[in-house]
Parts: structure tokens; sequence; C-alpha cells
């Protein structure tokens, strides 16, 4: 069954969705998730949360269902997850195999750039993300 997915106001509801799309693997859920989160206010709603299994799930839906509607919004996104706790300790934690997964988004990101970002800006993302 799908996922209903609502603009979550605190930090709890952002968690319980974000058990809920993880554990049905549902990336879809999770990119309609962050189409609908403000990405200034992601920090604050993975507050200590974060994980290698949600990095990548994040990674996997942006670039399944959101970089080719929105490559701004991916951005967005990327840029403040880097803000979130437990950013580097995650990015540290990723199998080649993953990084490369990471590389794949900046990739897309790099192929569809728009005015919403320059390439320079996804250049020094890209340094923060240690690609």
């Amino acid at each position: 069954e799908k996922l209903h997915i609502s603009e979550p106001s605190n930090a709890y509801d952002f968690g319980q969705i974000i058990n809920a799309v993880n554990t049905s693997k549902d990336k879809a859920a999770c990119a309609d998730l962050l189409t609908i989160t403000d990405p200034k206010k992601l920090p604050m709603l993975l507050s200590n949360k974060l994980e290698g299994e949600i990095f990548l799930i994040f990674f996997q839906s942006l670039e399944y269902y959101v970089v080719g509607k929105d490559p701004g919004l991916v951005y967005q996104h990327l840029f403040y997850l880097s803000k979130a706790e437990r950013f580097k300790v995650v990015l540290a934690l990723l199998s080649k195999n993953e990084k490369e997964q990471v590389r794949q988004l900046f990739d897309l990101l790099s192929e569809k750039q728009n005015n919403q970002y320059s390439l320079e800006d996804l250049e020094s993302l890209k340094k923060v993300y240690e690609l």
C-alpha cells in the first residue's frame, strides 16, 4: 500500500515518515517527502538521526524521481543535507559502490544545470561530498 506523505512539522514527524519510507524502501514516497519539505529545514528535521540507509534512499529518490523535474530542488537538498548533523560520519562510512551512487546524482545535476545553481556551486558542493 502506498504511504501517505504529508509535510512534517517537526523532527519527530519527519523521523516517523523516514522510518516508514526506509522500512518499505518506497523511493516514490521518499521523493514526495523531499518535494514537499523545505530543503532549508532538512538539518533541523533530520536532527541527529542521519544514517547511511536514509542517506542512500534520499539519493536514490532524488535521482529516480526528482532530478528530471526539478534539478534546482535536488541541488538545494544536497546542499542542506551536507549541513546535517552526522553528515561527515555517514559520508565516511559509505562504500565505494554507494559513493558511486552519490557521484551519479552529481553528474546528472551537471547535465541539467540551470539558473538555480552554477557549475561552480556544484563543484564546491562535490568537494563537500568528497567527490
